[in-house]
């Protein structure tokens, strides 16, 4: 019998909540396959900002006035909400709202980082990690004497597990892992990971930019200390993100900006902290776009993450299988299965990705062209860019076919 959960999406009716959806170029209607980007903001979720400001729009904790109370119970439930959509039942005092995954990872880097790495330490991240990951924990390294090593990806695209725990040792302070890879799809064995770090009494750092959105995901059982996700890629708005990170963690780490609003006491000769998450975000923080955050985590658990979740594996797989149709596309990654999520990479022999990306523009097929911030991966593959396609709850297989349409013309183009 079909349950609610097996069923799948009735993406027509999904559809219906994305009017940008319905925008046509030169007459022809969008087929927006960049979600690993962004993803767009369905109806409900723009009402929801729309709704703030209009109704309860004020600063939070600040002011004993009836609006400044809603504000602050809004956006405080909304970090209770959010946090509970990732698993952390310590509610709000494990979630801290950032402007995105990457502003959560500078914070743990610089709030944790400054103040306990130094030389002889080491920073075990992958060489498949994005720009926010790699570039954070390389720079710090250099900052505080820190190494930073990076373990291997396989000719499949995949961590060599092996070499990870031959690099994770009892110098090891940190292991960084990007949980599902924004170029190759991968899906990292996080909790392995975890498990190897934490042997070694080091901490484990997950970007879940690319998980959180498109699967269910519990920081909890993963057992990561921190783990970072941004709102727009998960029907949200932008300038939102999150960090998770165990309370006593948090609790324990300096605050890396000051100013209003993170404080307890402040005197001419010094000052103390307010609690967690307070202590972190200081001065006005995201108010509109952490209420709006929580409608979306509504919004995706109403459709139910593990319906996305086989729809998007399940197109990612019918493009890779259409694309491998084609001795001439270079396709990167595990091939479709448990492994992979729901994006797939490639280029066109004889094409550069961004001319590629161009004329699937032509075709308003809206696609990835680049290094994908994951520029020292690129060079490892030996290639200077790649084409992504990446899907979300509203695409379609005949998306998928406009994509290969594009490319046959590029084919023909360039032949």
């Amino acid at each position: 019998m079909e349950t609610s959960e097996s069923a799948p999406l009735d993406v027509a009716s999904i559809r219906e909540e994305y009017p940008i959806l319905q925008r046509e170029f030169d007459g022809e209607q969008v087929a927006y396959l960049d979600n690993a980007a962004t993803t767009q903001t369905p109806d409900r979720v723009v009402d929801a900002i729309a709704d703030y400001y209009r109704t309860t729009n004020a600063n939070v904790h600040r002011g004993i006035h009836h609006l400044s109370q809603e504000a602050s119970l809004a956006y405080e439930e909304a970090h209770d909400r959010v946090a509970e959509f990732v698993g952390a039942n310590g509610g709000r005092e494990e979630l801290v709202f950032t402007k995105n995954t990457t502003e959560a990872e500078n914070l743990v880097a610089f709030a944790w980082g400054l103040n306990e790495l130094g030389p002889g330490d080491e920073i075990v991240t992958t060489e498949m990690e994005h720009h926010a990951s790699l570039v954070t924990w390389q720079q710090i390294g250099k900052r505080t004497g820190a190494d930073v090593k990076y373990v291997r990806v396989d000719d499949d695209g995949r961590l060599d597990m092996d070499h990870a725990r031959e690099l994770i040792t009892d110098d090891t302070e940190l292991v960084s892992v990007v949980h599902v890879s924004n170029t190759l799809g991968t899906v990292n064995p996080v909790a392995d990971i975890a498990d190897i770090a934490h042997d070694h009494d080091a901490y484990a750092f997950v970007d879940g930019a690319q998980a959180v959105p498109n699967r269910p995901v519990d920081v909890e059982a993963i057992d990561a200390d921190f783990y970072a996700f941004s709102g727009h890629k998960m029907a949200g708005p932008t300038g939102i993100g999150c960090l998770y990170g165990k309370k006593e963690l948090l609790a324990e780490m300096e605050p890396h900006y000051y100013g209003g609003g993170m404080i307890r006491k402040v005197t001419f000769e010094d000052s103390t902290w307010a609690d967690v998450p307070w202590k972190f975000e200081a001065g006005t923080p995201v108010i509109a776009q952490g209420v709006a955050l929580a409608e979306a985590v509504d919004y995706l658990e109403d459709i139910g993450m593990e319906r996305i979740e086989r729809h998007e594996a399940a197109l990612a797989e019918y493009a890779y299988d259409r694309l491998a149709e084609y001795d001439d596309v270079d396709l990167y990654g595990p091939e479709p299965g448990a492994e992979r999520g729901g994006l797939v990479s490639f280029n066109l022999e004889g094409v550069h990705a961004h001319d590629l990306a161009s004329i699937c523009n032509d075709f308003a097929v809206a696609v990835r062209a680049g290094d994908h911030c994951t520029q020292p991966l690129h060079d490892e593959m030996g290639i200077p860019a790649s084409v992504r396609a990446s899907f979300y709850v509203y695409n379609t297989r005949e998306e998928v076919d406009r994509l290969v349409e594009a490319i046959d013309a590029a084919r023909e183009l360039f032949a």
